[in-house]
């Protein structure tokens, strides 16, 4: 390892210039392998990583199932153009469709969350003729030109102004501003059944319920973006399953390929049957690479990750709220699964550094105050207990 570690320092030093500056970064620390729950960097130190690289490595690193997968899958085929049928993804394709709720019979592949909310969008628009779509205040759906149009934080949206027509926010669970926003030129209701970047902040059950009612009577799609919450981080295999919803659209990314890159907008047969050949492509989606991956992360959590995963989640909260619970700074410790926000009355970003300078523990903001944990599944107990004890040694006991 110190070997391959050395090998790319002077490769890392020549080209570290010529990276975007527009992604804010942690100092200069610079991540070069990982393995398990620990990301490792070019010194060799290790750090827990509580972020699964922004909630997409559920698997966490090197896996084994999921590294044979791309291995046997690289060597044998990495690129078939969507034109032509491919084993692989025909394999990965019947797996999604059986894990997801039945009334869900269709699937397109994409390679990110950010495009599956722009599928979802013309989807929506074509299955119902109308170009409205109500999202929430406080959402986060993406950076392209339409998923942002569709996320609130205005530092994503502001400077890309004007974006896409005919899209309004409603304050997140109130019921009477949903009823008056959504109209007969409504298309869609998007929301995410428990908002990861807007503060780990979870929908109520009635609001949600009066979403899909509302939906129905009145001729809009239910589309929930499952990008963050998917694939087991919350306990179940999807967010909406804590509340007995039936979406007509729902919008996969981040742990559908345990990592590696893809997303996928999962239909109904209403929404197929407006679709038309053409109305929507990908050159990579569905790759034979993405496909075998996505394909072996379904298989391991099917093998009892998810039940694992739930217990976790439900675990790491209880020795939060005993060690952290009581503290003046900590407002509130909220979440499901293994994604928890402990939402402080302070900044957390200072709190973010010394986690990572000090204990070597990976964490995430979500809005300005609230510290976000979103582990990979496999987070054994012991990693629990190093979590909780790095919280609990960073957090001031008054303040």
């Amino acid at each position: 390892m110190q070997d391959a570690l050395g090998n790319t320092q002077e490769a890392i030093h020549n080209t570290q210039s010529f990276e975007s500056a527009v992604v804010p970064r942690r100092g200069d620390t610079v991540m070069v392998a990982g393995e398990g729950c620990w990301m490792i960097d070019r010194e060799g130190q290790r750090y827990l990583d509580l972020t699964a690289a922004q909630g997409v490595a559920m698997l966490g690193y090197n896996h084994p199932v999921l590294t044979a997968a791309l291995q046997e899958q690289a060597a044998r085929l990495h690129a078939c153009p969507n034109f032509f049928y491919n084993d692989t993804r025909a394999a990965f394709l019947e797996k999604l469709i059986a894990v997801t709720p039945r009334h869900l019979t269709h699937a397109f592949l994409a390679n990110s969350g950010a495009e599956a909310i722009d599928g979802a969008i013309k989807f929506s628009r074509l299955a119902t003729g109308r170009t409205g779509i109500v999202a929430a205040k406080g959402s986060f759906h993406g950076r392209t030109v339409g998923a942002v149009s569709l996320t609130w934080n205005p530092k994503y949206r502001r400077k890309f102004e004007p974006l896409l027509p005919d899209v309004s926010h409603i304050p997140f669970n109130d019921i009477d501003q949903l009823v008056a926003a959504v109209s007969d030129e409504t298309a869609a209701v998007a929301l995410e059944v428990i908002q990861g970047e807007g503060g780990v902040n979870e929908g109520d059950a009635g609001f949600l319920a009066a979403a899909q009612q509302i939906c129905r009577e009145r001729g809009a799609l239910l589309v929930i973006d499952e990008i963050q919450t998917g694939f087991g981080r919350t306990g179940q295999w999807f967010g909406f399953q804590h509340f007995d919803l039936t979406p007509d659209i729902i919008t996969l990314a981040k742990g559908l390929g345990g990592g590696f890159p893809m997303g996928a907008i999962v239909y109904s047969s209403q929404v197929q049957e407006s679709l038309f050949v053409g109305a929507h492509g990908s050159t990579f989606g569905g790759n034979p690479l993405a496909s075998a991956a996505g394909l072996a992360a379904l298989t391991v959590y099917q093998d009892g990750l998810i039940e694992q995963a739930e217990r976790a989640g439900r675990r790491l909260r209880g020795e939060l709220e005993a060690a952290i619970g009581e503290r003046k700074i900590v407002r509130a410790i909220r979440g499901r699964g293994l994604m928890i926000g402990i939402d402080l009355r302070t900044k957390a970003m200072p709190f973010l550094k010394t986690l990572m300078e000090r204990h070597r523990v990976l964490a995430l903001p979500a809005g300005s105050t609230v510290l976000r944990l979103l582990p990979p599944l496999i987070l054994s107990d012991d990693e629990i207990g190093l979590t909780v004890e790095a919280i609990a040694a960073t957090l001031p006991q008054n303040m």
